[in-house]
C-alpha cells in the first residue's frame, strides 16, 4: 500500500509557503480519485446486478390459470396488437420511443428487466410500472383473462436457441 501522507511530508518539507499548500491540495485531489476510482468499479457492477433483479417476488408466485393454447395464443396476439404493439411493435421486438417515452423493450426474449415469471410479467401488463409508469397499467382496460392470454402470447415469442 502506498504512503501518501509519507510522500506528502517529503514533497511539503523541500517548499515553502504557498507552494506547500498547492502541493498538498493537488495531492488530497489525487488520493480522492484513486479512492473514488477503486470503489467506482465496485458501484456499478452492484448497480448491474440489482439492474439484473428486479423482479417481483411476490408476483412471480403467481400461477398461471390460462392454459397456454392456441386459442388462448391467439386472443393474446389480438389484445397485444390492439395495446401493446403502438410501443413494443407489431413484432413485439421493442419500439423506439419518442420525446416522452423511452424505448419500448424487445418481448421477443426469454427474460425481462421486471421479471420474466408469468406472474411477474401478468404484474407488469396489469399494473405497469412504477414510478414512472413509462409502462402504463392495462388493468383498468383488461380483465385478468386477457391479460393472461396477453402473457401466454409474450411467452410464445421467445426465441428458440
Amino acid at each position: 500500500m502506498i504512503n501518501y501522507e509519507r510522500i506528502s511530508e517529503e514533497r511539503t518539507e523541500g517548499t515553502h509557503g504557498r507552494n506547500a499548500e498547492s502541493v498538498a491540495a493537488r495531492e488530497a485531489i489525487v488520493r480522492m480519485w484513486l479512492k473514488t476510482l477503486s470503489v467506482g468499479p465496485l458501484l456499478a457492477t452492484l448497480v448491474v446486478l440489482r439492474a439484473g433483479a428486479q423482479g417481483n417476488p411476490e408476483a412471480a408466485k403467481i400461477r398461471n390459470p390460462v392454459a397456454a393454447s392456441p386459442a388462448s395464443i391467439a386472443a393474446g396476439k389480438q389484445s397485444f396488437t390492439r395495446y401493446c404493439a403502438n410501443c413494443h411493435g407489431l413484432n413485439a421486438e421493442g419500439g423506439p420511443g419518442n420525446d416522452l417515452t423511452p424505448e419500448a423493450p424487445d418481448l421477443t426474449g426469454s427474460s425481462f428487466k421486471h421479471g420474466s415469471t408469468e406472474g411477474e410479467i401478468f404484474s407488469t401488463i396489469k399494473n405497469g410500472v412504477a414510478p414512472d409508469f413509462n409502462m402504463g397499467a392495462f388493468g383498468d382496460q383488461l380483465k385478468d383473462e386477457d391479460v393472461w392470454n396477453v402473457v401466454n402470447y409474450v411467452k410464445s415469442l421467445a426465441k428458440k436457441k
